[in-house]
């Protein structure tokens, strides 16, 4: 190993906690899989964790190649970065809304049993599944600053700084993948309770709101 075993039981440790506090990621995996049917609500959720977990790879090449430091010093650059990423959770925020806000149309049938598992909004390809997740993690400029300022500390001087900032975005990697996989198995499980379009909206009301006040936030700062 590249790394030294007391500095990589200790960035385990850490990052297994980062992982799993709550934050933009885990709302957006589960807005994704909550937002399909019971198969391709698994495979969005999924699918948005990829790239999620895609965008730790190029932090962590920017952290090691020096980007993330020269951002953070060039203040126009920052901005730019900071903005781009607001105006992308305030867009996931409004299109949560929408969807909270649209009614289903009204046929006059009784509802059935199944109706709770159908599609809250229409499927949406895994292309764009993966685009979200990856853009609104490459465009969060904390995630950028978490990278920059936690790498260092947990890589060895005396080795390859590249080599060790890709290996220690392998284990996030990981660890992200099955705890998020884990959280769109959940809502997709969840759905078979029979969870109504009510519950649905307000969750998505919740998404919604939470991205947009982290987006306005993050523009103010």
């Amino acid at each position: 190993m590249w790394i030294p075993t007391d500095l990589f039981w200790a960035y385990l440790v850490a990052i297994s906690l980062l992982t799993v506090t709550p934050g933009v990621d885990t709302l957006l995996v589960m807005r994704n899989a909550g937002r399909g049917g019971l198969q391709s609500g698994l495979r969005d959720g999924c699918v948005t964790s990829i790239g999620i977990c895609c965008g730790l790879f190029i932090h962590a090449a920017l952290s090691a190649l020096g980007i993330s430091v020269l951002l953070v010093e060039t203040a126009w650059a920052f901005t730019v970065l900071k903005w781009a990423g607001a105006c992308y959770l305030i867009w996931l925020g409004l299109s949560s809304l929408r969807q909270a806000i649209k009614r289903a149309p009204d046929t006059g049938a009784e509802p059935q049993p199944t109706d709770s598992l159908q599609p809250l909004v229409k499927p949406v390809s895994a292309r764009m599944a993966f685009r979200e997740g990856l853009l609104s993690n490459v465009l969060n400029p904390k995630t950028a600053l978490f990278y920059m300022a936690l790498l260092p500390q947990f890589i060895d001087p005396a080795g390859n700084a590249f080599q060790q900032s890709l290996f220690l975005a392998a284990v996030h990697f990981v660890l992200a993948m099955v705890w998020q996989c884990g959280l769109a198995l959940l809502v997709v499980k969840s759905r078979r309770l029979g969870v109504g379009q009510g519950i649905k909206r307000s969750l998505n009301a919740l998404t919604g709101g939470f991205f947009v006040a982290i987006g306005a936030k993050l523009a103010a700062q």
